[in-house]
């Protein structure tokens, strides 16, 4: 027979366990919403912090912040998203309707790669293009059709951004209260997990926004077609690893030079590598100390399994996970020889 007080704690298990499956099924619709609400909340603490301090209420603080970034997204989405179709639209036509296989043809050497080669490759390359561009009227389409469902889930955010920057710290504490760490490696612990958050925000989020940034603003000098386009493009090959907004800027380059643009092709060079590419050099080791800094491969196999996940969020969630995984296991391990060293001394 089943002993009675064994049969209770079946149940009890069965009920904590079936709470957490309904709990979890009624927060994955919004869980991507939650998880931009924490992001934005650590990183617009230190703003938070400063005005805490001068108004000495927490309430009005964490307000004064979500209002600040609702007004600012939308002045930036007012601004750019007209302009930015109207360039989508640009770039599309003038794809479908530059000759791309004569410039190619002309500046690369026929002996160097056969003509037929290099047609049907070029043709590959606008079929790819034109397929590009396409899926991304389309998602601008469907995005139009889901603002309801956008609006809710942006609302959830809204919320979730005012109570972490609000009640982050108690969280942060009751976390502390329940973890199973001793005092050292709990405390030792914290401190890595915000070193790792800030490596990969600051590091490479933050880091690669303000290259691309830079990148766009060199497009807009030197009169490019679709700069801004092209500088959102250039941010999020700035934000991947060992990619880097070359990707976008020395095609740009080559186009200068087949289009007889010397000159500004010359400065425009220039302009890159002085500024765009030391971006990575100069700031990167003022925003994150060597000791803390994630091996760019991490970094790189996260994003990209993040965005296959999660969607564009991936590309920050995703290397924070991984990162996470490691710091786990190096904590695990240094308590473990922790754990031995205090056995061999008792001995």
């Amino acid at each position: 027979m089943v002993d009675k007080n064994n049969f209770k704690d079946f149940v009890t298990y069965a009920l904590i366990i079936g709470i957490f499956i309904a709990a979890f099924f009624i927060i994955k619709p919004v869980l991507i919403a939650i998880i931009y609400g924490i992001l934005l909340a650590y990183i617009t603490h230190p703003i938070y912090r400063f005005i805490v301090k001068r108004i000495k209420n927490e309430s009005a603080s964490a307000f004064i912040v979500c209002l600040g970034f609702f007004i600012i997204v939308i002045a930036i989405l007012a601004l750019i998203i007209g302009s930015l179709f109207s360039q989508a639209v640009d770039f599309y036509v003038s794809i479908k309707s530059t000759d791309i296989a004569s410039a190619i043809a002309n500046a690369i050497p026929k002996s160097f790669i056969p003509k037929e080669i290099t047609a049907s490759l070029v043709d590959n390359l606008r079929s790819s293009i034109s397929t590009l561009i396409l899926n991304l009227l389309g998602s601008f389409n469907k995005l139009i059709t889901q603002l309801p469902i956008l609006f809710l889930k942006f609302a959830v955010t809204i919320f979730v951004f005012f109570f972490a920057l609000r009640d982050g710290e108690k969280a942060i504490e009751y976390l502390k209260s329940i973890s199973p760490l001793k005092k050292e490696t709990e405390e030792r612990f914290f401190k890595r997990f915000k070193d790792v958050t800030n490596s990969v925000l600051l590091g490479q989020i933050l880091v690669g926004i303000i290259q691309g940034t830079v990148a766009g603003i060199g497009f807009f000098i030197f009169g490019v077609h679709n700069a801004l386009l092209l500088t959102l493009i250039s941010i999020g090959f700035s934000i991947i690893p060992m990619i880097g907004p070359a990707v976008v800027w020395f095609p740009v380059l080559v186009i200068m030079l087949i289009s007889g643009k010397t000159d500004t092709a010359f400065l425009f060079l220039l302009y890159n590598l002085l500024l765009t590419s030391l971006i990575d050099n100069l700031i990167r080791p003022y925003v994150v100390s060597k000791k803390t800094q994630i091996n760019s491969a991490i970094i790189l196999v996260g994003m990209i399994g993040g965005f296959l996940v999660f969607g564009i969020i991936g590309f920050i969630i995703g290397p924070l996970i991984l990162a996470y995984v490691l710091l786990v296991l190096e904590i695990y391990k240094k308590r473990e020889y922790e754990t031995k060293s205090e056995i061999e001394e008792k001995k």
